[in-house]
């Protein structure tokens, strides 16, 4: 979850040197670090190893690892082969993450099928609503955006908004999208404007509007990427913290890519370590660079 893949891998080794039989749970991991690291060649393997020379038997949660892996490394195609070999039904976490490769990949054949094939399975999951919407709207496709949309209205289903939190002196402060709640509202914006110029002249930033996933102007799309939570968190940390400490956050959600880069960027031009933890796994921000290698 840290990004140490080859140390997990690594750590794997030592525990066959010394005699120690790895069960579903020590595969389990392995393979989650080995697609949280982009490990392709060695997830493959060792998925193979453990059926073959440790006659374990994977579990849905192994496929999800393995499909997750292909699919983050654009091997969509073969991440669909291995959803249809499988020789359990999958579940709905394992086309969850064929279809969260799709939206990235702009794969939307295979997309279409994970789509449906999740809202069958959880009807009920506001989540998977949203992956859906999210793999439309990245093609434009606005009228099937829409019509989740209205599904999910008509069934009574919500999304969790995007919220973002830091601790200072003992105490959380909570944001949200847009959010001018906190006390120091005017402070925080006046700071984050100050930041995205600097990054803008000194580190080329140019906002990635694809990253908004809503039918607006360009303009109205900048204005939504300035004003994400974990942006607002990390102004407020600037603003009250002392000069090189590490800014931590915490966030719902998965943090999008300009606000990856925009965070890269803030690590290396005002000399801090950030620390994020999104819903997927945690990001180290130091000198420009993630430990995540862009992959989450």
């Amino acid at each position: 979850m840290h990004g140490h893949g080859r140390r997990a891998v690594d750590l794997f080794r030592k525990m066959e040197a010394e005699n120690l039989l790895p069960d579903h749970v020590a595969f389990l991991a392995l393979l989650y670090a080995c697609s949280h690291s982009s490990l392709v060649d060695e997830g493959k393997r060792f998925f193979e190893i453990m059926q073959h020379e440790y006659k374990l038997e994977p579990w849905p949660e192994h496929y999800v690892c393995l499909v997750d892996l292909l699919g983050r490394a654009n091997y969509v195609e073969e991440a669909f082969q291995i959803v249809e070999s499988m020789k359990m039904e999958p579940t709905a976490a394992v086309w969850c993450a064929l279809l969260g490769a799709c939206r990235i990949h702009s794969n939307s054949e295979i997309g279409e099928i994970a789509a449906r094939k999740l809202l069958e399975m959880k009807p009920a999951n506001p989540g998977n609503y949203v992956l859906v919407s999210n793999m439309y709207a990245a093609e434009d496709r606005w009228e099937d955006v829409e019509e989740v949309r209205m599904r999910m209205k008509i069934t009574g289903l919500r999304k969790d908004p995007a919220c973002s939190w830091i601790e200072v002196g003992n105490m959380v402060h909570t944001f949200i999208a847009r959010d001018r709640s906190h006390p120091y509202s005017d402070e925080i914006y006046a700071k984050l404007a100050q930041i995205t110029k600097k990054l803008e002249n000194d580190g080329g930033y140019v906002a990635q509007t694809r990253y908004v996933l809503h039918n607006v102007e360009e303009k109205e799309k900048i204005k939504m990427l300035y004003g994400h939570s974990e942006r607002l968190a990390i102004a407020y940390g600037l603003l009250t913290t002392p000069k090189r400490t590490t800014i931590r956050i915490t966030k719902n959600l998965r943090v999008c890519g300009d606000c990856h880069t925009f965070t890269k960027l803030i690590s290396k031009f005002f000399d801090r370590e950030i620390v994020v933890r999104d819903a997927n796994r945690f990001h180290h921000f130091r000198d420009g660079v993630c430990s995540c290698g862009d992959i989450w």
